[in-house]
């Protein structure tokens, strides 16, 4: 199930206005829903050679995060089109780890996306120069049980996939009525803020131009989970042979999401 930890004092990184709308027009809005996410703490010797050297880790505890996040995309438009049927929708599995640039904006880097659409791959890799991968995905929920298959086809070698049955359980403080913000809300300075409530991503065109782009919703309703079935070779594809099991385990029934251009750092 979801932890809760404090954050080591050390760490003045402002956490919470990357959280607030950025000013300007969308460029495109998405829905997100049944998110997993399944975290395992990595030594940062092992994830540095990963990120670019202009970005730094931000780790908690010491150590790197490593994230595996399978979910449902819907409603995928620009700001001038209404939704696609057919191609707005489709299931997507992010592997990422977690960046700031000099001590300022938190955020994600992508060490590979898999989208079960061939044309959201395409656009994604030429946009927003992002690791996308073309996959054969599927994303089932019965109550309180979800589940999340994923299987690598192009480009590159084929094969690269996951398999996760997870138990989805109450609000994240169902049971501290004295809590200052409302069930489901990651209070700041916790282990779970630190690693879901990300807003900013970095993508490199090419060695030295890094890119950053923002992405705004409504804070994650965030439920404790646990999983029950996990194989997943994405992790050593990506260059991560993680040392143990997963150690956080959480999941979010969904949010709307407004999408932001991508800015040179």
């Amino acid at each position: 199930m979801a932890t809760t930890s404090p954050i080591a004092a050390v760490d003045r990184i402002d956490r919470i206005s990357p959280s607030q709308r950025p000013t300007g027009r969308a460029i495109g809005y998405q829905k997100w829903t049944n998110l997993l996410f399944v975290h395992w703490k990595i030594p940062i010797g092992l994830v540095q050679p990963l990120i670019p050297p202009e970005l730094t880790l931000d780790t908690w505890d010491g150590q790197a995060w490593v994230g595996l996040v399978p979910f449902f995309m819907s409603g995928v438009r620009p700001w001038w089109s209404p939704a696609i049927p057919g191609i707005s929708s489709f299931c997507e599995t992010n592997v990422r780890t977690y960046v700031h640039f000099r001590g300022r904006d938190p955020g994600v880097w992508f060490l590979s996306l898999e989208a079960s659409r061939s044309l959201a791959v395409r656009v994604a890799r030429w946009r927003w120069h992002l690791p996308y991968y073309r996959a054969r995905m599927s994303l089932t929920r019965r109550g309180d049980q979800v589940a999340y298959a994923s299987r690598r086809l192009w480009p590159g070698m084929a094969g690269s996939g996951c398999q996760i049955r997870a138990a989805v359980g109450a609000l994240l403080g169902h049971d501290s009525p004295e809590r200052a913000l409302p069930p489901g809300r990651a209070l700041p300075d916790t282990l779970e803020h630190f690693l879901v409530e990300r807003y900013i991503l970095y993508a490199q065109v090419a060695p030295g131009q890094l890119l950053a782009g923002r992405v705004h919703h409504a804070p994650y309703p965030v439920r404790e989970a646990r999983t029950t079935e996990l194989e997943d070779t994405l992790l050593p594809a990506a260059g991560i042979l993680p040392p143990e099991p997963p150690c956080h385990t959480a999941f979010c029934d969904g949010v709307e999401v407004e999408i932001f251009p991508l800015k040179p750092v």
